[in-house]
């Protein structure tokens, strides 16, 4: 936890997710490195999120977010590529041991009064992830895919417009693009934006900022 005390070093921080676990839900026998005891995950979210807020204010807005699932026939396969013929064949990581830290997180946050993005059940269980399409979600059955971090990214953008409003980026209602008609009342701006700038004082551009 020291080490975090660099990423306190900012101001006017509105929103911090915190996303972690996939690791540390590791097999405590196949990979003990990485192992970290599901009281000792628990608490350690506890103390990233007084550490965020003594840092930040009581009133920052914090999302947890849980591990994803884990899909065994993935993890399976990115050992056989990379492993070749040392490759064990034993899972490291299962879908039972995630959903175990997904609902450790999921308790933290009901006692903290957190706002909680249930990847682990999210990406299993909604339209876009039924049927095992959810495995698309993962690279290697761990790992985020290009599709996973969409997943994800629109998963946080729906949970801050319902639970977070004023930390909510508002689109151009004509044109629905975030751009200079876009609002979002608790993020202060700091700059113009370009269809805002005159090319012929450029000098002047920033004046106020």
């Amino acid at each position: 936890l020291p080490s975090l005390v660099d990423l306190f070093e900012h101001e006017n921080v509105r929103l911090v997710t915190l996303f972690f676990g996939a690791n540390d839900a590791s097999d405590p026998v196949l990979n003990k490195r990485q192992h970290v005891p599901v009281e000792t995950y628990k608490s350690n979210i506890e103390d990233i999120v007084s550490l965020t807020r003594a840092n930040f204010g009581h009133n920052v807005n914090i999302i947890l977010i849980s591990p994803p699932p884990v899909c065994h026939e993935g993890r399976l396969r990115f050992q056989k590529e990379r492993y070749k013929d040392t490759a064990t064949g034993k899972l490291e990581r299962t879908l039972e041991l995630s959903g175990e830290y997904s609902e450790a997180a999921k308790e933290v946050a009901n006692e903290m009064g957190l706002p909680f993005l249930d990847l682990w059940t999210k990406m299993q269980f909604t339209s876009s992830g039924e049927r095992g399409h959810w495995r698309e979600f993962l690279s290697d059955g761990l790992h985020l895919s290009a599709t996973g971090n969409q997943f994800v990214g629109q998963s946080l953008i729906e949970i801050i417009d319902k639970l977070l409003p004023d930390v909510s980026v508002k689109p151009c209602p004509e044109s629905d693009n975030i751009n200079s008609s876009s609002v979002c009342p608790a993020i202060q701006r700091i700059g113009c934006w370009h269809d805002e700038i005159d090319h012929t004082q450029l000098d002047k551009a920033f004046e106020g900022s």
